[in-house]
């Protein structure tokens, strides 16, 4: 930005309390006029409070926020607040019940009387055709992908005029393909004059996609810079204070002859895959790796009884599993970590206590009634050995970072010490310091028996297997052992292995 240019957004001295806890610390940003600006930082670093800042749903304790160099609005002015910023959060705002054209255009009737349904849908596909948004005005908002579901919450920003958008993990729960499409269109509405902060734990994509980065670390600013003039490794011990945060597989031997804890035989479902045999044995890490639309995680999902096969045996522990039958898997003794924690993870009011000890509520007291005393005790042992930043076992889980949230539901599918463990995109959307403890706990589940199969898009999550199967077009194509290459691996999910 030059010295006569005007920040596009500016955040000076920001300091935001909530109780004791310090979540901005005279933190702050400047963002250049039509530039792709990356914020990044462990979890619990501030960025969240920032960006409540920034869209004017939290009132900084001291500082101030301008936008093209004029105060903010009133919190109270919402209309104000929309023109100027808006957000795409990880979690989906958009309304499933709704139709697209619904979303878009929700609390926004001006005119009195009856709806015109008629002008709204037209208003809505010239809309969508105006961004670029190849979606079906009609179609009902659950139906779409999450790749689809950002896309209309982009274009519905942009209706109201913002020309800054918030993008807040938006990479999380999309694969290779998807990822490059957005990235595509982003560098389309840089060209338009759109300004964006991208927020992301992929430090790849800041390189790819981003001109400017800012890290936060524990609640203060740390350092601000152009992409091109800063190095990994210094981006890396700016966001940990250390210089390498890369998470090393601890060595392990594999026994052949272990027990077979979790087993597929025939596994087939329509439209998803076919044919899959597969075996884990107790104390081995398999992965699965493969494109979004290899099959994966809906076999994964049939597993642990998410779906139902068309066809094929489960069989858990030695014991044949009911498909279909979440609670026969688990009872087998199968512990599993979901692809959406924030749907299927956690319930979010509850408390970490409640949360983790789900699986083992039986067991925490006499005659049916569960023990406030002994579920303490067995939550703060979870919260010592996953290093949960908490204040204690009664905080609700919803007021948890996304990366300690989801140690939670991995300290939930560990606490039955399950024979088998399937987790499903385990370090997604968490910091590289979340990522050790996650990844660590697998591996101690491991060492104590645990069989494990890991569903990953991270090849860094996939280097602590002792072989990956690799998925393409809903079959199982490999059998890669350990110390495979980037290269090798990424060609064979592709398709393109010899």
């Amino acid at each position: 930005m030059t010295e006569t240019q005007t920040a596009a957004v500016e955040a000076r001295g920001i300091t935001k309390r909530f109780g004791p806890t310090v979540a901005l610390n005279d933190a702050g940003i400047v963002i250049t006029p039509g530039e792709t600006h990356a914020l990044v930082g462990r979890n619990g670093a501030g960025k969240s409070t920032l960006v409540s800042i920034l869209t004017g749903l939290q009132r900084p304790d001291l500082g101030e926020v301008l936008f093209a160099g004029e105060p903010a609005p009133p919190l109270t002015d919402r209309d104000a607040w929309r023109r100027r910023v808006a957000c795409v959060y990880q979690k989906s705002t958009i309304i499933p019940a709704l139709t697209v054209a619904e979303n878009l255009f929700i609390n926004r009737q001006t005119e009195k009387g009856p709806i015109n349904w008629r002008a709204l849908r037209s208003r809505a596909r010239d809309l969508l055709e105006q961004y670029g948004v190849d979606v079906d005005a009609d179609l009902l908002a659950g139906d779409l992908s999450v790749e689809e579901r950002q896309l209309v919450e982009i274009a519905r920003a942009l209706s109201f005029g913002a020309r800054f958008i918030i993008l807040d993990e938006p990479t999380a729960q999309l694969d290779g393909p998807a990822i490059s499409r957005l990235f595509d269109r982003m560098r389309d509405l840089r060209e338009q004059g759109v300004t964006m902060m991208f927020i992301s734990h992929h430090l790849e994509e800041v390189y790819e996609v981003c001109q400017s980065v800012t890290v936060f670390r524990d609640a203060r600013h740390i350092l601000t810079s152009t992409v091109a003039d800063l190095p990994h490794n210094e981006l890396v011990k700016a966001m940990t204070g250390e210089e390498n945060a890369a998470y090393e597989s601890r060595a392990r031997e594999r026994d052949d002859e272990a027990r077979v804890v979790l087993s597929a035989s025939g596994l087939r479902l329509k439209d998803r895959y076919e044919d899959v045999d597969l075996a884990v044995r107790s104390g081995e890490i398999v992965g699965l790796a493969g494109s979004g639309s290899s099959g994966k995680v809906g076999l994964a999902e049939t597993l642990v009884g998410l779906r139902r096969a068309d066809g094929g045996d489960v069989t858990v522990n030695g014991s044949a599993v009911r498909p279909g039958d979440v609670t026969a898997a688990l009872k087998a003794g199968l512990g599993f970590v979901p692809q959406d924690r924030h749907h299927q993870g956690f319930v979010p009011l509850l408390s970490i206590a409640e949360n983790a000890t789900m699986p083992i509520a039986h067991k925490l007291g006499r005659f049916g009634a569960i023990s406030a005393a002994l579920r303490r005790a067995r939550a703060q042992t979870m919260i010592e050995e996953l290093d949960i930043k908490t204040t204690g076992p009664e905080q609700p889980v919803g007021d948890l970072s996304g990366g300690n949230a989801q140690k939670v539901v991995l300290a939930r599918a560990l606490s039955d010490n399950p024979a088998a463990l399937v987790v499903i995109n385990p370090t997604a959307g968490v910091d590289v310091k979340a990522k050790q403890s996650l990844l660590g706990a697998v591996e101690d589940a491991t060492a104590r028996g645990t069989g494990v199969l890991l569903v990953s898009d991270e090849l860094d999550d996939l280097r602590i297997c002792d072989r990956v199967l690799v998925m393409f077009h809903g079959r199982v194509v490999k059998d890669v052992p350990r110390g495979w290459s980037d290269n090798d691996l990424v060609a064979a999910m592709e398709g393109i292995d010899s």
